[in-house]
């Protein structure tokens, strides 16, 4: 008998699962997917929750179609922050899939599930909100204190916050969110890059 909770979910279940160091294992993650009966099982192994881009979510983002079911042992191990899971959650939510974490107990597919998309949501803009306000604070107090900024950003950091919106969300690539909002490809990379190192967890 198994120790895992079966889970009622439609359509295929994909499974994710990752662990940051390559001297932590994946078994546990992998047999507790397993065991839910997933169709198909994307890893990252050995990959920190800070970097940018992961091999295995970035296949398995690729290959979700509407109607399946992201599954994963718990919720760390889908984000690499809070923000990126948030915005994670809101994109699926978008696309018509549903998701499962197993160690919490949580399944989008239930009538109480579905509150996390609206949960995740709000606080994802939350988060940006707070970002904004925290890095327009901090500039005008370093201008007080007479202290020298150099150049300006070329972006406002509205904009990045929005495309970095638009890239989590929306599944946008960094061109196609530079075209949208009309800045420069090679500004808005850094721009983003600054705000991926203050939102990343390890």
């Amino acid at each position: 008998m198994s120790i895992w909770p079966s889970i009622s979910a439609p359509g295929r279940r994909i499974g994710y699962a990752r662990v940051s160091t390559k001297d932590q294992k994946l078994r546990m993650q992998r047999d507790a997917l397993e065991a839910v009966d997933c169709d198909l099982i994307f890893e990252d192994h050995g990959v920190s929750g800070t970097k940018a881009s992961r091999s295995g979510l970035d296949d398995m983002l690729t290959e979700l179609q509407e109607g399946d079911t992201v599954v994963v042992f718990k919720l760390d191990r889908l984000g690499r922050s809070v923000l990126h899971l948030a915005d994670l959650l809101v994109r699926f939510q978008r696309e018509g899939i549903h998701f499962c974490s197993i160690s919490e107990g949580i399944n989008t597919a239930t009538p109480g599930g579905k509150l996390v998309y609206h949960l995740f949501s709000a606080f994802a803009e939350f988060q940006r909100d707070i970002i904004a306000e925290n890095t327009i604070a901090g500039l005008e107090a370093a201008r007080k204190r007479g202290t020298r900024l150099g150049r300006p950003p070329t972006l406002h950091i509205e904009t990045v916050l929005a495309a970095h919106r638009a890239i989590q969300q929306d599944g946008l690539s960094v061109a196609e969110a530079a075209r949208r909002f009309e800045a420069n490809r090679t500004t808005l990379w850094r721009g983003l890059k600054v705000m991926e190192d203050i939102t990343c967890e390890p």
